[in-house]
């Protein structure tokens, strides 16, 4: 049973900022793959929502005039692995959302809101991190853009306010062009499974294939938010791409995560994991960046 007292669909972002001042306790619902499972448990008995659910100026996935990879708050998991323009320019993004729950789930869950709910194991996550996404929020104030990095304040918390709305994550195109990407995600079961570890690993070679011009390795799940190891990615610059390079990023990181033990999985598990996630994931983006480890 949904226990909802009030539920309000917004008309476009301005209605839904307006309907949120005028409710401090109302909760915005877009795909609803949370807040109604929250709310199906009593977790969120007698709620007021706000619907911004296929608002069209939240829905789109555009390209701007300088190569700006704007994907709209409200854009589904589906939406963004089925994106031509997306899967040409950041796939890591689309494999990455492309392993969230099942395909009805990701059908109706939203980036928006797997980025909102401030868990560190959102699959979207990492590699927005290792992409160096930009939020853009829209409130009572008008539109502000930070880092996502500065987007988690801790455990499943955002620095969103209560009226604002995320309404889009952009990407930069220095961000993304010429670098090779992927994400993998561990978990115990193939599917429909919250991840035990995440990571994302972007590189950027040299005009010659084979040495490191810039990295950029994220993970999920080996901190209280989703991290990079901005140490380890600065030592890697202009490394030869060899065992070498791969034994430095899988050994590097570990100096740098702050796994935990959980009924998931214990700290020990979690850090072989870093290790051998970020040695593969880096191969593979080296690979898809156009070069080859030698020997």
């Amino acid at each position: 049973m949904y226990d909802i007292e009030r539920f309000y669909r917004a008309k476009d972002v301005p209605d839904a900022v307006r309907a949120l001042e005028a409710d401090p306790d109302a909760m915005l619902i877009s795909g609803g793959t949370d807040v109604l499972i929250q709310t199906r448990e009593g977790k969120l008995a007698g709620c007021s929502l706000v619907s911004i659910n296929q608002l069209p100026e939240l829905t789109g996935i555009r390209i701007e005039e300088d190569g700006t990879i704007v994907i709209g708050g409200a854009a589904t998991f589906s939406d963004i692995t089925n994106n031509k323009a997306l899967q040409s320019r950041i796939p890591i993004l689309c494999w990455a959302v492309d392993q969230v729950g099942s395909p009805q789930i990701r059908n109706v869950g939203t980036i928006g809101g797997n980025v909102s709910n401030g868990v560190t194991s959102a699959d979207s996550a990492s590699s927005l991190f290792a992409l160096n996404a930009v939020v853009e929020l829209t409130g009572p104030d008008g539109v502000r853009r930070l880092p996502i990095a500065d987007y988690y304040a801790g455990p499943g918390k955002t620095v969103r306010q209560h009226s604002e709305i995320l309404t889009a994550i952009r990407i930069a195109r220095a961000d993304y062009e010429n670098y090779g990407g992927h994400y993998i995600k561990y978990g115990k079961r193939e599917a429909m499974e919250i991840a035990t570890l995440g990571c994302a690993v972007c590189v950027k070679l040299t005009e010659d294939k084979r040495r490191v011009d810039d990295l950029r390795v994220a993970f999920g799940v080996a901190a209280p938010i989703p991290m990079r190891c901005h140490e380890t990615e600065s030592k890697a610059k202009g490394m030869a791409l060899d065992a070498d390079l791969l034994d430095a990023v899988s050994q590097g990181v570990l100096a740098e995560v702050k796994p935990r033990d959980s009924w998931r999985a214990s700290r020990a598990f979690r850090l072989q994991l870093v290790s051998e996630l970020s040695r593969r994931a880096l191969s593979r983006a080296i690979t898809f960046a156009g070069g080859e480890i030698h020997a």
